[in-house]
């Protein structure tokens, strides 16, 4: 990047705020330490002057003219002496230092005046600033006592001098920090820039490199580079989901047509077309609750419903799926339990969560053999204090190697290829899970499969963590009660 370009960044326009606000703050510090310094300083001389003039004074009442002349002729001709004496009879000099009374002397308040004199022999003479007060005498004499200012002066500029080159070495150092700062935050910034541009021409594999300094540029490229791995992970399932559509589907959309085909044929009875015809529909309402589960996936995974989420007894939910599949376990031969406390509340949408608990029941008792038990229940994991739902059968259960990928859309196990179902039931509890926060486990129930939700915790739970069940439904025999087993956790 060109100089140039740094001075149109918006880092370099903050910066250079920020420095014209450091400086005015600096001038606002250094004003006031001139101010306190030099008005010190003037305070210290003016103190000393006039001091020294009430002791001439003092002098002067007790010792008369002729004493205080001789006092400021001795003191007037002590070696470097910076205070400065003059006595007169009107403009006649009669002793001091002074060789004459000013007469460029800029008066001020209260007797004060400014002046300049020549000090030194008359080839070598220097010409130096005074300040110094009159004091009227008696007689018509005149006493000016004051002081040489040049140190004080000099002393001044020099604390001006350092005061104006401290702004000028803030102000540099301030525009070249400016500038290195924007040029490394333009930087790391272009690496971000080059990677979403890589990303944007079709590399989804491109991550942003991240420095190790955990400032808020590694923040931000991590949370890209965990968006940009779920976005990889959204596309590479929407190929998959494309190729599982295109292989899973073929099938039974060629046995639809073959049906439809044979239906047409001229030499088919009417009873074998309409067998036909209520074949073909039959296999178009799987087509259809096969596409509806695929959209109620996309729905959930994209958060279509999280406004709908609420406040809800997930116990009265489940105890409701537990009821309707009842009877399909009497008739499997498969006793079904649930076991639950008496309110379990989750913050969920009812339908969604009924959807799910549906699919892991129905589940459970397909692949759950005759004579074999189900069982569903909801809880409080005593260790976090989160509610939870579970389903354990007493099946064949699932590897622990196939466990994560049976989460995926279509995905069905060999020993499941003879055995109705599209392969969504358990992805579209998984996209049910995800968009409640919740997480989803599957466990060896030994025998058999334990699937568990465990959902975030609600403060309305403490009061029923340790709730009693409130009833067990058994199937195939009603009057038959099982011991109720501990709430899954």
């Amino acid at each position: 990047m060109q100089l140039l370009d740094v001075f149109r960044t918006a880092t370099f326009r903050l910066a250079f705020a920020y420095l014209c606000l450091f400086a005015v703050s600096v001038m606002l510090l250094l004003g006031f330490i001139y101010w306190r310094t030099a008005g010190f300083m003037a305070t210290q001389a003016d103190e000393t002057i006039l001091a020294e003039g009430q002791g001439l004074i003092e002098q002067y009442k007790r010792r008369g003219i002729m004493g205080l002349r001789t006092i400021i002729v001795e003191r007037a001709s002590r070696p470097g002496q910076r205070t400065l004496y003059l006595l007169s009879f009107g403009d006649a000099p009669l002793a001091g230092n002074l060789s004459r009374w000013p007469t460029d002397a800029a008066e001020t308040a209260k007797g004060w005046i400014n002046f300049s004199y020549a000090r030194g022999v008359e080839e070598d003479q220097e010409v130096r600033p005074g300040r110094a007060v009159q004091m009227m005498l008696t007689g018509g004499f005149r006493l000016l006592v004051g002081r040489d200012m040049k140190e004080v002066n000099a002393i001044e500029s020099t604390i001006r001098s350092t005061l104006l080159w401290a702004l000028g070495i803030t102000g540099f150092f301030g525009v070249a920090g400016g500038v290195w700062i924007s040029r490394n935050v333009v930087r790391r910034l272009e690496v971000i820039n080059r990677t979403s541009r890589e990303i944007m021409s079709g590399d989804l594999t491109r991550r942003i490199p991240m420095q190790g300094s955990r400032d808020e540029l590694d923040d931000l490229a991590g949370n890209l580079n965990q968006m940009l791995e779920q976005i990889e992970r959204l596309m590479m399932g929407m190929r998959e989901v494309a190729d599982n559509i295109a292989h899973d589907l073929r099938t039974p959309l060629n046995r639809l047509r073959n049906k439809l085909e044979g239906a047409l044929m001229g030499n088919t009875s009417r009873d074998e077309q309409m067998t036909a015809l209520e074949s073909a529909i039959s296999e178009a309402d799987g087509l259809i609750s096969t596409f509806n589960s695929l959209l109620l996936i996309a729905e959930a995974e994209t958060g279509a419903h999280r406004d709908t989420l609420e406040l809800m007894d997930l116990s009265e939910v489940i105890h409701d799926i537990a009821d309707l599949y009842e009877p399909a376990a009497e008739d499997r031969g498969v006793t079904l339990r649930f076991v639950a406390p008496s309110r379990i509340t989750v913050r969920g949408n009812r339908s969604l969560l009924a959807r799910a608990a549906a699919n892991l029941v129905e589940n459970a008792l397909k692949y759950t053999p005759q004579g074999g038990s189900v069982t569903v229940s909801t809880g409080i994991n005593p260790r976090d204090d989160r509610p939870t739902f579970s389903v354990r059968d007493s099946g064949p259960g699932i590897p622990e190697a196939d466990r994560e990928r049976v989460l995926d859309r279509f995905v069905r196990l060999e020993r499941s290829r003879n055995t109705p179902g599209s392969g969504l039931g358990l992805s579209l509890v998984a996209a049910v899970a995800r968009m409640h926060d919740a997480e989803i486990a599957l466990e060896d129930a030994k025998p058999g499969l334990l699937a568990t939700l465990t959902f975030p915790a609600v403060e309305e739970n403490q009061a029923v963590i340790a709730a009693q069940p409130r009833r067990a439904l058994l199937s195939p025999t009603k009057a038959q009660r099982a011991p109720e087993p501990e709430t899954q956790g």
